[in-house]
Parts: C-alpha cells; structure tokens; sequence
C-alpha cells in the first residue's frame, strides 16, 4: 500500500457504492497476497519532519488513510474480502472494513503494527473486535503474532477457508452471486442498520430499524417476493 494508494482506495468505493447497477463488491489482491501493509520504504520519508507542522500533516495523513477504509466500511453494496497469502497490517485493517472475510488455507493474519514499533491506526483497532471479540482482538494486537487460516476461522474473522486461491475466488464469487440474488434494497438496508446499531447501540438500531422499515418496507421488490411466493418460484429483484 503507497500512499497514494489511499486516496484511490477512497475514490473507487465512493464511485461503487453511487452505482445502481452493482450489488455486492468482492476484494482480492493476487495469488500470492492479499495485502503486506503499508509500503515502508515509501513512507518512511513520512515521520522524518519532526516540526510541528510536519507533526500536523502527518496527523492530517492518518486521518485521509483512516477515511479510506472508512470508504469501504460505509460502502453501500456489501463488501467481500478474498484473502490469500499475506494479510498483514494495512492488510488487515482493510480485511476488517469489509463486511464478510473468506481466505486461502495459506493466508496468514496479523496486526504487524506493534512489531514495527507503531500503534495501528487505520481501523483494525477499533473493527476487530466487534467482528472475534475484545479477547482474540488484544491477543492478535499485542502479540502482533501470525495467525494461520484455522485459526482465524476458529475465532470467527472468517468465515470460510479453502485450499486454493481459484477455489477462494470461486466461492467468493458463489457468495457474491447469493446475496446479488437478493433484494439489494434488503441487502443495502440490513448493512446500514447494523453499521448504525454498532455505532450508535441496540437500541437505538431497534428504533432506527424500526421508522426505517415504516418509510422503505412497501416496495416493488416485496411484493415480487409475495408474489414469486405464491407462485413457487424465485423471486425477480429490481431494487425498487
């Protein structure tokens, strides 16, 4: 991940969540890796200012890469992580802006910030542990160890593990075409709600739920499914 990275990162799920056309976004990087983090060697130039306002632009920095994987956590369209090999850091803090996290039996997890001599700051602090618990999350931070694929399904980071990276994109892809199936003004809803309900809590989420169904409920895409129920067969979505 350079730098410049971030700002694209932004730009394109601003641009894929405003695209009606579209119902669900799967994330991949190569055979070989997910993501290793943030570049280093490039950003090493970053903290070399130790004026105030270079103190400033660096804070200022942080804050346009945290609205980066902000962008992909607060996308519309559901987000699907396909991780293989390397998952590490800036990695992982992009692995938990999305919403469902499947990987390769080789993909190796870590918050490799704390053995770099840095606090992450990009989200996995704040996201991992609402997705394996305030436990497994303190262990994965602290340590800053490798976690296999075993273990991050047996914690919950994710939820599918399979032995190659073409049968990981396949079942990706598999996933991705179920919920597609859906009616993507379900799909979008339950995501919103319960990005609010974490934010705001249960209760308030209950009664956001609530007013919102009241609002968006009576729609074309229920009574197809009334409808296709009562004729035995699967329904037709069109998001309206």
């Amino acid at each position: 991940m350079a730098p410049e990275f971030f700002g694209e990162l932004r730009e394109l799920f601003h641009r894929l969540g405003r695209d009606e056309q579209l119902r669900v976004v799967v994330v991949r990087g190569s055979e070989r890796a997910f993501s290793a983090g943030l570049d280093l060697l490039q950003a090493q130039g970053l903290v070399k200012d130790l004026s105030a306002a270079g103190r400033r632009r660096l804070g200022e920095m942080i804050v346009e890469w945290q609205q980066a994987m902000d962008a992909v956590a607060e996308c519309s369209l559901p987000v699907i992580a396909a991780v293989t090999g390397a998952c590490l850091g800036g990695g992982l803090d992009l692995a938990c802006a999305c919403d469902i996290r499947l990987c390769s039996r080789d993909a190796v997890f870590s918050v490799r910030e704390t053995r770099m001599a840095m606090v992450a700051d990009l989200g996995s602090l704040q996201r991992l542990r609402w997705i394996v618990g305030e436990g497994w999350a303190r262990h994965m931070v602290l340590s800053g160890a490798d976690f296999s694929a075993e273990q991050a399904l047996g914690m919950g980071l994710v939820t599918g593990v399979y032995d190659s990276a073409q049968e990981l994109w396949k079942a990706a892809g598999a996933l991705a075409a179920q919920i597609a199936a859906n009616s993507p003004l379900a799909v979008q809803g339950a995501k919103e709600v319960m990005n609010f309900s974490r934010e705001f809590g249960d209760r308030a989420g209950l009664k956001y739920v609530a007013w919102r169904n009241a609002a968006l409920l009576p729609s074309n895409d229920l009574m197809e499914a009334l409808q296709a129920f009562s004729q035995r067969r699967a329904p037709r979505f069109t998001g309206s």
